[in-house]
């Protein structure tokens, strides 16, 4: 169906036609009929699935635009109060309808301004009731919606939800939306709505089936090779890296930056003005790369992220979801690509189990297959490029000095460093590896119990590939990115002899390399001149696999 069929104002579909919307996503399709006949709803549906406009249009298509707050969007944090507002400020200025975003950390007096001339209020739980307490709103909207209840109640504001409806008129149509239905978040519904339909997305909904998703199998201490590796092969144009902890965004945001590219880190640690910049700057395509923990990104709607990347695999399915959902957005498609070592593939194996998705397997692509694409890739953009008047001139210039010929090797040197490649020519685990290791796995997933030690995480297939992550003598890294082209020496414990082959990055058992991004802007990085030599980063301490959340 189309988002003509549920017949929006016309205003409402002017907007929705603008910001790109053509199909409603599963959440969308079910649950704004139920909105617009004013029952009260739970959605049991996770971020990333379109929950927003899910509620927001029908909320808006109902609401009269008279004087006073006639909505009111309670969010667990503040990241994703900016986004609900936006988003909803987005669909509804053609209505005249004003959206406040009511958070701690900001004036008191400018957020009552907002509020006396908007019709929506965005609000986090804790400053929401100071402000009920403290009688400094007197509001009877109409409309109330719960978003992300369980992330709240994780949060310890499920005692704050309950004081808030207290001061909410009872004549009020309620939705409440929620990840998970754990019983505290059952007994709200409960308590707060009336008779409401029920909307739950099921397992197939779960992944968008849009974003392609792949994982790659390395040792710990290959995790920095193989983040470069793949994204000078992929040529992401605007990502995420997704860490466990805030230690680990520092570490990798620095890393990042030393290598060239235009990354910067986003956590809970950071003050909100920085975050806000942090934010601003990723959707204007400022910065090409976020580094960012689950929290700080909870929420982070941009429509033009082409991959994701997981640094390491979240604790859960559902921050597994919620982290690919930053792509893929608005109907286009996106890439989800996990780093994962051997001692974390059943945790790989129960994420695909609990969202009903299986991760296509991918072999770290090897020297000569990036610098084939890169060239191909480069051939490309030079058989497209216009040729340009100024152009013209500088060649008439430069043939004062030197023939044709040497002009155009000369040029050719200048714009082929960036088909160089850094590193190992091997990284991660053969297709040979990662065939036994799935075999292994599924053998104790039949038989119970682990058969072998390659099955318990010794061996071959350890828990630290081989190898204790910090224990190994790396050696130095010298020179830049761009002139590391040649094969750095391995020791023989590095890899069984004889199970690699050189390939691109492509599915385990498939020997044809892919091309699937199209090739950077010139300008992207920063000429290799500028980047900090990679010899800086020496090998990453064990100390920081710290499990500890954001």
């Amino acid at each position: 169906m189309t988002f003509n069929e549920f017949n929006f104002k016309e205003q409402l579909q002017d907007a929705i036609e603008s910001a790109g919307f053509k199909e409603p996503s599963p959440i969308q399709e079910e649950a704004i009929p139920i909105v617009l006949s004013g029952k009260d709803m739970v959605g049991q549906a996770h971020t990333g699935t379109g929950k927003t406009a899910a509620f927001g249009l029908p909320v808006l298509n109902m609401m009269k635009g008279q004087n006073g707050v006639e909505a009111v969007v309670i969010v667990p944090t503040r990241e994703l109060a900016m986004q609900v507002s936006d988003e909803l400020f987005r669909f509804g200025k053609n209505l005249n309808l004003n959206t406040a975003t009511v958070y701690g950390g900001q004036s008191y007096s400018t957020q009552l301004k907002n509020i006396e001339r908007s019709s929506i209020i965005v609000a986090t739980p804790g400053r929401f009731l100071d402000l009920l307490r403290g009688g400094k709103i007197d509001i009877k909207p109409s409309f109330v919606i719960l978003d992300e209840a369980d992330e709240m109640l994780d949060m310890g504001f499920l005692d704050d939800i309950k004081e808030i409806f207290t001061f909410l008129p009872a004549d009020r149509q309620t939705l409440l939306f929620s990840a998970t239905m754990p019983q505290a978040i059952k007994n709200l519904a409960q308590t707060i709505l009336k008779d409401p339909a029920f909307v739950t997305l099921t397992k197939k909904d779960m992944t968008n089936s849009k974003i392609t998703q792949t994982f790659y199998v390395v040792d710990e201490r290959e995790r920095d090779d193989a983040l470069i590796r793949l994204y000078d092969y992929k040529n992401p144009t605007k990502s995420i890296i997704f860490c466990r902890t805030k230690k680990e965004v520092d570490r990798l945001s620095t890393f990042m930056v030393s290598q060239g590219f235009m990354a910067k880190g986003l956590h809970g640690d950071m003050e909100q003005r920085q975050r806000e910049e942090c934010i601003r700057a990723f959707k204007s395509s400022k910065l090409e790369i976020l580094i960012a923990t689950d929290v700080a990104a909870r929420g982070l709607d941009v429509n033009d992220v082409s991959h994701v990347f997981n640094y390491h695999l979240p604790f859960d399915s559902e921050s597994y979801v919620h982290r690919i959902g930053r792509t893929g957005r608005a109907g286009k498609e996106g890439v989800a690509v996990s780093i994962v070592t051997p001692h974390e593939f059943r945790m790989l194996q129960k994420i695909e189990k609990n969202i009903g998705a299986k991760l296509e397997s991918r072999i770290v692509p090897d020297i000569d297959s990036v610098k084939l694409k890169k060239v191909t890739e480069l051939k490309n953009q030079i058989v497209e490029q216009e040729i340009q008047d100024y152009a013209l001139a500088l060649i008439e210039e430069l043939k004062e000095e030197f023939d044709i010929s040497t002009i155009a090797f000369k040029l050719a040197s200048m714009i082929s460093a960036s088909t160089f490649v850094q590193g190992n020519n091997n990284i991660g685990k053969s297709e040979s590896d990662i065939k036994r290791l799935i075999e292994n796995s599924s053998r104790y997933d039949n038989d119970g119990s682990s058969s072998g030690r390659n099955s318990r995480g010794g061996g071959r297939f350890g828990s630290r590939g081989g190898s204790r992550s910090g224990d190994r003598d790396r050696g130095p890294r010298t020179g830049d990115r761009n002139s590391r082209g040649g094969d750095r020496d391995r020791g023989p414990s590095d890899r069984p002899s004889g199970d690699r082959r050189p390939s691109g990055d492509r599915p385990v058992g498939d020997r044809k390399p892919s091309a699937d991004r199209a090739p950077r802007p010139s300008g992207d990085r920063r000429p290799s001149g500028d980047r900090k030599p990679s010899g800086d980063r020496g090998s990453r301490p064990s100390g920081d696999r710290s499990r500890k959340r954001d």
